[in-house]
């Protein structure tokens, strides 16, 4: 017998249909004995019209308020899905955060979670009920919902596997796992039967999108063994397969890993933005006068280049954000101009940053040397560069993104991986 938590993204519960679908694979679990757990995203569709009729109402809302709405859509499904499962024979009940509670600070929309209480879900459970949890939302101080900012479904359920001391928590979506690299780019991607918690944080932070960033490091800190799944798959398959696991990718630490890739996937982000402050006085405290505001503005810079001006006697300094945040920084930018002394400021959103990840990158040489050569022999020109010890981030023209991660998917054998 195992304690699991099972979590269910927005395409799995998008109709009442597929609701008693993921009702027939929570069955299959209560069935075979283990103690289940079950969080739930909103309907497909739902959070995004919730949005609509917020900003429909106001332009300009209050963020309790905006969370009070948005947070109904995990409601409603948390539930219908309870109804589904009593009417197959399986007591449950739904639960909102607040119910269990699950704590978090007074950030609302984009709230981070202090702290949960799993006692009265581990007693429910023990019984042989299954709680039905609203994800992506807690308490805040304030004793108001609060919600966790999009995605933060998966966030809620590690917590909850956290929380209860789960063997595994199995995130269910609309793919059948991690795959190497974008299967619509490189139709040779292959599916990952395991992944460590490090390469996964890297992957997610650099555009896979199969998983909430924040959700993959409470896993790694918490040691929380997580399975992506697909919701689409039968109930009633198989579900071992040769390697011993359930069908999808485990995300688990470095050490159950026996055989280590030198790379293990190749990531990509168009989400990217590039801005260059020309001739700057080149002085002690120029970069914590740019990047100073901005990180008081939250805004999270990447790639950071920083280089003497044609004068000889200035600095340009070049760096890479979200797009979303581009305008943003400009304003912040334009306003410093006096303190920081630039005289031109050029963006370009044009670009995409391409991520080469694998821990097996720290005791092997030359691996970024392939990337360059590579990338070079297919006249790929790098704006850019950025590493930590198991990743390497090029900046390149967005027209060139799709050529630049097929060559490298190749480059690095992953296409017969």
């Amino acid at each position: 017998m195992a304690r699991i938590v099972m979590k269910f993204g927005g395409t799995s519960v998008a109709t009442v249909e597929r609701i008693r679908n993921v009702g027939a694979h929570v069955k299959r679990e209560v069935d075979a004995g283990n103690e289940v757990a079950v969080v739930v995203s909103a309907m497909a569709g739902a959070t995004n019209q919730l949005v609509a009729w917020t900003r429909e109402a106001s332009a300009i809302h209050d963020a309790r308020e905006y969370d009070a709405i948005v947070a109904s859509g995990e409601q409603v499904t948390s539930g219908l899905l309870a109804i589904v499962l009593q009417d197959m024979g399986v007591p449950a009940r739904s639960f909102q955060g607040w119910q269990i509670p699950l704590r978090t600070d007074g950030t609302h929309g984009s709230a981070r979670i202090d702290s949960i209480d799993g006692s009265a879900l581990i007693s429910r459970m023990t019984d042989g009920q299954v709680p039905v949890i609203a994800g992506f939302q807690g308490i805040a101080p304030d004793n108001r919902i609060a919600t966790l900012g999009r995605g933060g479904s998966d966030t809620s359920a590690v917590a909850v596997a956290a929380a209860v001391g789960a063997d595994r928590c199995d995130i269910y979506t609309d793919v059948d796992g991690v795959y190497t690299t974008d299967p619509r780019i490189v139709p040779k991607a292959q599916r990952m039967e395991r992944i460590a918690f490090e390469e996964m944080l890297e992957m997610a932070s650099l555009g896979a999108k199969v998983l909430q960033v924040r959700s993959v490091e409470m896993a790694m800190v918490h040691k929380v063994r997580v399975f992506v799944r697909s919701s689409f798959d039968a109930p009633d398959a198989p579900q071992v397969g040769p390697n011993g696991l359930p069908p999808g990718t485990l995300i688990c630490d470095e050490d159950e890993i026996v055989e280590q890739q030198v790379v293990t996937g190749i990531a990509y982000s168009k989400d990217e933005a590039q801005i260059t402050l020309r001739r700057v006085e080149d002085k002690p405290g120029v970069a914590a006068g740019v990047f100073g505001p901005l990180a008081e503005a939250a805004i999270n810079v990447d790639m950071i280049v920083q280089n003497i001006s044609e004068d000889g006697r200035t600095t340009d300094i070049t760096f890479t954000l979200p797009t979303g945040d581009q305008e943003r920084t400009l304003q912040i930018l334009e306003s410093k101009k006096a303190e920081i002394g630039f005289t031109e400021l050029n963006t370009n959103a044009d670009v995409c940053k391409v991520s080469v990840i694998g821990i097996g990158m720290r005791s092997h040489a030359g691996v970024a040397a392939q990337a360059f050569e590579a990338l070079a022999k297919r006249g790929v020109n790098i704006r850019a560069i950025t590493t930590s010890e198991i990743k390497i981030s090029v900046l390149i023209d967005a027209a060139y993104a799709e050529l630049a991660v097929r060559t490298l998917h190749s480059v690095y054998g992953l296409d017969k991986a």
